[in-house]
């Protein structure tokens, strides 16, 4: 019961609920969007390192050897106190940029070596029986190359998650944020830490969910066509 009462006191009281909800809101905001622009420039520079010519492919080695190494706080601090420091940008959109273009290299790299582990057979085999680049693409490697990545691409979702909980270095009220701003002013951080922990643990094992709903989609969709069959 006293423990009921306590988290009423740190979590319910004083409306600290509604900002927990906007650091969350904060986080899932800059994740998603670092999410999709990094995997599009993770794709282009995939590309670029398997099909470009010999300088284009130095580029884009450089850049996914220099992001890999790079510390994202580094780079975050990098982008909104020195190269965007005299534009002006919201700290949401530094974080963004910074955030894609760490995770273009991991996606970037994860691509590659996905595609290197395709059945290049199967490939074959599709364009021997007339199937064109873009047919033998869509309905030979793209089914490949997901069931390859897939594994690999859901932790890297994860790690972004968990790298954004370093985005309150540049003014953004984040989750990770407001969990401290609570646990200074109530003076209670071992529950508080604990409950912003199971809060990331929550956002990280929906994404493992999304997956698994996904994977048991095609699975009955495709039960349904040989069913039809």
């Amino acid at each position: 019961m006293e423990l009921l009462e306590l988290l009423n006191r740190i979590f319910i009281q004083d409306g600290a609920w509604l900002t927990i909800l906007k650091g969350i809101w904060a986080t899932v905001q800059i994740s998603a969007l670092s999410l999709f622009f990094g995997t599009a420039l993770g794709a282009l520079v995939c590309f670029c390192r398997l099909k470009g010519r010999k300088i284009v492919r130095f580029l884009a080695v450089s850049y996914i050897a220099i992001l890999r190494g790079s510390p994202v706080l580094m780079l975050l601090m990098l982008f909104y106190y020195g190269v965007f420091s005299g534009i002006d940008l919201s700290p949401i959109t530094v974080a963004v940029f910074a955030f894609s273009i760490h995770t273009s290299a991991h996606v970037a790299e994860l691509l590659r070596a996905s595609f290197m582990a395709l059945d290049r057979g199967q490939i074959e085999a599709a364009r021997t029986l007339g199937f064109s680049k873009v047919q033998a693409f869509r309905l030979v490697t793209l089914p490949q190359l997901s069931r390859i990545a897939k594994p690999v691409y859901q932790s890297t979702i994860v790690n972004l998650i968990q790298w954004t909980s370093v985005v309150g270095y540049v003014t953004i009220t984040d989750l990770t944020r407001v969990i401290n701003n609570i646990a200074s002013r109530t003076m209670q951080p071992m529950i508080t830490i604990i409950v912003g922990m199971l809060i990331y643990l929550s956002m990280s094992y929906a994404v493992y969910g999304l997956f698994a709903l996904w994977d048991w989609t095609h699975r009955k969709k495709g039960a349904g066509c040989h069913a039809d069959d």
